[in-house]
């Protein structure tokens, strides 16, 4: 094998009697002097890997520093006795500093980690979040060379659960499984969070877990969990890769576990393995994805024709399942002049500005909605799982859709069950609807706008001179919320306040739905960011759940990903609080110690902007979407003006 000359950068050479780790040629290397010699080794201990260059010289002898193995520094020959030598690397001092002798770099075979890799990118997994670390190194090296060929996009969090919060919004927002990435042990538990908010939600996800090696596997090892148990309740599937695995087909059941069922699936990678020489191809998913297109069958579909003839106050509700049948929601509407509400998990499926919108329904929900439901004599429920929190009226008749047998009377019976795709069933129901007793509401959801505007607009002017209040905050991004942005928002007072206030022109907006998970909401836009990258991202969070996940506007601002966040800060858990006395508890341990957060975000590199009184609001909103990059906009909110 041919060997090449590699110049030592200057500040690199040690002293006399010192020992240093030093990168030649992308490879890391012992440096060492001893008087007037000078020694290269591999930098490895032959025992555990250790890294030699970290280690001293003592009495003549480089000492490994994790186990005190001794060498010679500039043989690498161990002491009489001992045969574990260290591969040793010419050494020359010239006039213009210090060269070592390397051998080329061999060849870099296929892996087993390539074959995973490949197939991955094959059906469809563009975006990897997450963390490298000493158990997944193989695999993390098939990724660098897949995003070499142009062929993945790489984000690496500052912690595994943004990761898997990254990946559970890329979900929600397409329909296709983004993946994320840990080591063994810790790395992977910490993305059980975010991995329960994607089941929950049913959103596809495929998480990739490295592992100890398999020979001390279930021995008590260093982070040696049986990680199949562990992230068992969490996904549809949960592998472990062997050896003899058939490696390209469990890639490609993986992706098709995690879409087929809604949910994620769980790969098992052990170190060696990874790095296994492989010459198989990768799996090709012609002909393993089929799209959930059910067409409800004919008698369900005239039992359900006939009870929305003859209503006279129909209402549409629509939830996150109704997404991609935006059209034949609004045809339907139209056909019937009926409002169309929406849980919280679809905001923005049918625009606040549209005569027959009528905002969310529920605790997040505006009076608008509730007031229409309440005076309605058919609820056509398309796409909604019936949370309490969205309070849809089990005792008026429903007419359910839904392409899921489990969500069709999940908590009450209803009327008539129509299990099919929303987009199909819509369409196939207005084609029935020819003649029909509906009256027109569009007057009615007019009038309630009227009313509830009025009522906001005053809220907007609440002024305690404790901070702005909520209203004002979500009137001014309502106008200069971009109208094809994604909005992503974290859990607590906030949320609430922005399903209240928040006026969607058709703006979707993603959540920890049934989890609910505090610190969602910065991480989730990262995976926004990644499933739209042409669309402008919103952050929408409190100080509660910024401070979970703070550390991921570096991610931000590394990678160039121009999040536009607004942070209401009201300096505690303020919807703790509000529980905690509306259960009547003291306030106990919410308060939050927070630090200017506009400054934070300038000391991470991002645009920082704060505001403290209502006055400033619309110039900040211009200057926090005319920002380059990342920004943030910290409002100094009244927790008290909800």
């Amino acid at each position: 094998m041919s060997a090449n000359w590699h110049r030592v950068d200057e500040v690199d050479v040690p002293a006399d009697g010192r020992v240093r780790s030093v990168v030649v040629d992308g490879r890391s290397i012992a440096l060492a002097r001893c008087g007037a010699r000078l020694g290269a080794l591999e930098n490895r201990c032959p025992h555990q890997g250790g890294p030699l260059g970290e280690g001293s010289i003592e009495k003549g002898l480089l000492r490994c520093p994790w186990h005190g193995y001794d060498y010679d520094p500039i043989t690498g020959e161990p002491p009489e006795g001992f045969s574990d030598s260290v591969t040793s690397y010419p050494v020359d001092e010239r006039q213009d500093g210090i060269y070592v002798q390397l051998p080329e770099l061999p060849q870099r075979t296929r892996t087993v980690a390539d074959v995973l890799v490949e197939t991955l990118v094959a059906h469809g997994i563009s975006h990897v979040f997450g963390m490298v670390g000493h158990s997944n190194l193989g695999f993390a090296e098939a990724m660098r060379r897949a995003e070499e060929r142009g062929e993945l996009t790489y984000i690496g969090i500052r912690h595994e659960g943004a990761a898997a919060f990254a990946a559970s919004a890329y979900g929600k927002l397409t329909g296709r499984p983004a993946a994320c990435f840990a080591i063994a042990g810790p790395g992977s538990t910490n993305l059980l969070t975010g991995l329960y908010d994607a089941k929950l939600d049913e959103a596809p996800v495929v998480a990739i877990s490295g592992q100890v090696p398999s020979k001390v596997l279930g021995r008590g090892a260093f982070q040696d969990l049986d990680l199949t148990a562990v992230f068992k309740d969490v996904a549809v599937s949960s592998t472990a890769v062997q050896a003899g695995s058939d490696h390209a087909e469990l890639a490609a059941l993986a992706v098709k576990h995690a879409i087929d069922g809604r949910g994620v699936a769980h790969l098992v990678l052990p170190d060696e393995v990874q790095i296994l020489p492989a010459d198989a191809k990768a799996k090709d998913p012609t002909g393993r994805l089929s799209r959930r297109r059910i067409r409800a069958d004919e008698d369900t579909l005239a039992r359900a024709a006939g009870l929305i003839r003859d209503a006279r106050r129909p209402v549409l509700i629509a939830g996150h399942g109704a997404r991609g049948a935006e059209d034949e929601v609004r045809e339907l509407a139209e056909r019937l002049r009926a409002p169309v509400l929406t849980t919280f998990k679809a905001k923005g499926l049918v625009p606040d500005t549209h005569p027959l919108g009528a905002g969310v329904l529920g605790r997040s929900g505006t009076p608008v909605a509730s007031w229409l439901m309440n005076e309605s004599d058919l609820l056509i429920v398309v796409g909604a799982s019936f949370s309490n929190h969205t309070g849809i009226a089990a005792y008026k008749p429903i007419v359910q859709i839904d392409d899921h047998h489990a969500a069709i009377g999940r908590f009450d019976a209803v009327t008539v069950d129509v299990l099919g795709d929303a987009a199909l069933t819509l369409s196939a129901l207005t084609g029935r609807l020819a003649d029909t007793k509906a009256e027109d509401q569009r007057p009615d959801v007019a009038e309630r706008w009227a009313i509830w505007r009025a009522e906001k607009q005053r809220r907007v002017n609440d002024d305690r001179g404790r901070g702005v209040s909520a209203a004002a905050v979500f009137d001014a991004l309502s106008r200069h919320l971009p109208a094809d942005a994604v909005v992503t928002v974290d859990v607590g007072n906030h949320a609430y306040s922005l399903g209240r206030y928040l006026e969607s022109k058709g703006q979707p907006v993603l959540m920890s739905g049934y989890l609910g998970s505090i610190g969602f909401g910065y991480p989730a836009a990262l995976g926004a960011w990644a499933a739209a990258p042409g669309r402008q991202i919103v952050a929408v969070t409190g100080d509660g759940g910024f401070g979970q996940y703070a550390a991921e506007l570096t991610t931000a601002v590394k990678y160039g990903i121009p999040i536009k966040h607004v942070l209401l800060d009201n300096h505690s858990l303020g919807k703790i609080s509000k529980e905690q006395l509306a259960a009547d508890y003291p306030v106990w341990h919410t308060s939050l110690r927070n630090p200017d957060w506009a400054s934070y975000a300038e000391l991470c590199g991002a645009t920082g902007i704060r505001v403290t009184r209502r006055g400033e609001l619309d110039n900040a909103m211009t200057d926090l979407f005319a920002a380059t990059g990342p920004a943030l906009l910290c409002v100094e909110q009244d927790a008290e003006l909800l």
